[in-house]
This record gives C-alpha cells, structure tokens and sequence, in this order.
C-alpha cells in the first residue's frame, strides 16, 4: 500500500466534506477506516493519520500567508 496516495486520498476527501475534517480532528482512526473500508494495522493508520495533519497544517499555513501577502500588496 502505497502510503502518501493514501495520505493523498484522505486529504482530498476531507477537502470535499467539512464534515469529515470536523470528525477526522475527533476520530481519526475511525475516519481512516472508515474511507478505505477495511480495519488496518494500527502503525499503517497512524502513518497515514500523521501525514494528513501535516498536509491540512501545510495548507492552511499556506493560506495564512496568501492572506498575508494579500495586505501588503
């Protein structure tokens, strides 16, 4: 299994749904296993679990600065 397309996955299908966002922040093991259907071993879960909250914080980092950069300009 591919991990970061895993990661990938989550991260669009939290972007689509506000509500899995809101629930993942919750419940994240339950989220992840929930997307793939599947129960998976717990040191895969967390991996992926760990990448989406850097991928979530990266992106809204990144829209803080783009506000940012929006009032100086």
């Amino acid at each position: 299994m591919d991990i970061k397309e895993q990661i990938s996955k989550v991260v669009e299908e939290i972007s689509k749904n506000p509500g899995i966002k809101d629930q993942f922040e919750k419940e994240p093991i339950k989220v992840i296993e929930k997307l793939f259907g599947v129960d998976l071993p717990d040191e895969l879960v967390m991996k992926i679990i760990d990448g989406v909250k850097a991928k979530l914080t990266l992106g809204d980092v990144s829209k803080a600065v783009d506000a940012i950069k929006g009032v100086f300009q």
